[in-house]
């Protein structure tokens, strides 16, 4: 056991990623800009769906780094010019700092505290990454962090491990989004904590942490859910009487498969979702629409996707059916509650589904709407309500203290 896995300085190139939904546009425009026949268009708009991306490009410029007075200006957008708590990455992700309030803006820029310089020197950077991570590892909250090997099918998945002192204290387990690892669910330790979690910090195929899958390909949570699958075989074996399941982003399209595919989901007890993929027809509709890509394009990219032999050219091993992925089609398959975070103003995973599937199972689903939080990123905009809306429904509905029951 260790206070914290390892120095913030040695898992800063390891672990900074840029929002996954970012890459997956950029991916998209890229296919759309260099392939010249429509045959190879298409099928590069497939393969950039469920391609992982390697290149973490900083986008923010940065016009000024006062390290004296503690301050970063910054290209003012949608995201930056949010109130809150964020990380912004530099140096081709060799460099890390935290930032803080916002102090000034003018019609382009944003003027904001730098709360710390974690690696790099920041004075010598032009261009930046935003990320909605906060901490880099567990152990920076002061807590005692176990680093373990989860079996699942590819091999052994690090994860991180934080027990509460209660031996048999209900677990939850975190699972991170799409081109992230899984220092972005660190934000969420503290409020499971406070409620007597246990803590599992879960890696998946093809993050950059877990092993990768013989494919190399996302299957956008049709294949992910058996390492969280992997995860509850092991809390099985430590004797695990409850858990709830977090996932951000494709984090939630991974959990909800998991709930409804895993023998082990007799464990779960609910499931806490922030920003979430409940459906991939209305994220694919909703980024084909911004970057402009014709209707046919996309349904046929899905059907390349889907369709067997025909998938092989994304470069999948299995075809991956999007409507199988499409929990607000499969809501009656769902039977714990659920918790769902997410802001109107998303930016990449629409709110609509959140919405659609709160509204077909108002039995089991709660959602607590954001409007100006952006992707993934409520904790960093606030995360007094953050933790406020997830202790209210650990401590009403999942450990209530009588036989009432929202399940």
């Amino acid at each position: 056991m260790s206070r914290s896995a390892r120095p913030a300085e040695d898992v800063v190139q390891e672990t900074a990623r840029s929002a996954g939904f970012v890459a997956l546009g950029a991916g998209i425009a890229a296919a759309a800009v260099t392939t010249a026949v429509i045959g190879g268009f298409v099928a590069a708009v497939a393969r950039a769906v469920v391609t992982p991306d390697r290149k973490r490009v900083e986008r923010v410029p940065i016009h000024a780094v006062d390290p004296g007075r503690m301050t970063v200006t910054l290209e003012r957008t949608a995201d930056t010019e949010l109130q809150g708590r964020y990380s912004l990455w530099f140096g081709g992700g060799t460099g890390h700092m935290r930032i803080g309030e916002v102090l000034g803006t003018t019609d382009t820029t944003v003027t904001r505290r730098i709360i710390a310089i974690d690696a790099g020197d920041p004075t010598a950077a032009r261009r930046g990454r935003w990320g909605g991570w906060f901490y880099l590892t567990p152990g920076e909250l002061d807590v005692p962090v176990e680093d373990v090997d989860i079996p699942t099918p590819n091999g052994p998945a690090p994860a991180w491990v934080v027990r509460a002192d209660d031996p048999d204290a209900p677990w939850a387990v975190l699972v991170h989004g799409r081109g992230v690892t899984r220092a972005e669910t660190i934000r969420a330790v503290p409020v499971f904590r406070a409620a007597g979690y246990s803590v599992v910090l879960a890696s998946w195929r093809n993050d950059g942490v877990a092993p990768r899958s013989d494919d190399g390909r996302y299957g956008l949570g049709s294949t992910e859910w058996e390492d969280v699958d992997g995860v509850l075989r092991w809390l099985a074996a430590q004797q695990a009487r409850s858990v709830v399941l977090m996932g951000w982003s494709m984090g939630g399209a991974v959990v909800l498969q998991t709930l409804v595919r895993s023998r082990f989901a007799g464990l779960v007890d609910g499931i806490v979702l922030e920003s979430p993929v409940v459906d991939w027809h209305a994220v694919l509709k909703s980024q084909s629409r911004v970057l402009k890509l014709p209707r046919p394009v996309r349904k046929v990219a899905q059907r390349i996707l889907r369709t067997p032999v025909l998938h092989h050219v994304a470069g999948l091993h299995h075809p991956v059916d999007l409507r199988e992925l499409d929990m607000v089609a499969r809501a009656d398959e769902l039977s714990v509650p659920i918790l769902i975070l997410h802001s109107d103003d998303d930016g990449f995973v629409p709110s609509s589904a959140s919405h659609e599937l709160a509204r077909i199972r108002p039995d089991i689903v709660r959602l607590e709407v954001q409007t100006t939080a952006r992707h993934t990123k409520l904790w960093n905009h606030d995360a007094d309500w953050f933790d406020a809306r997830i202790l209210a429904w650990l401590t009403e509905v999942v450990q209530p203290t009588d036989a009432t029951s929202a399940r």
